[in-house]
């Protein structure tokens, strides 16, 4: 029953974190654009450049 005591606490403790995490990304900006990256992996690269044969 001790360890509740102790357990309780920490379980808020982190929460806290996660949120004050969460708040600081958020003023930041980490969430201003969610639809670029994803768009992103759907463009193609750029070609590669064919090697020059020697003249």
């Amino acid at each position: 029953m001790s360890v509740l005591y102790v357990m309780v606490p920490m379980a808020f403790l982190m929460a806290g974190l996660g949120v004050w995490a969460f708040i600081r990304a958020a003023r930041a900006g980490q969430f201003d654009d969610l639809e670029t990256p994803a768009h992103r992996a759907l463009f193609d690269d750029d070609p590669p450049a064919r090697p020059q044969r020697p003249r």
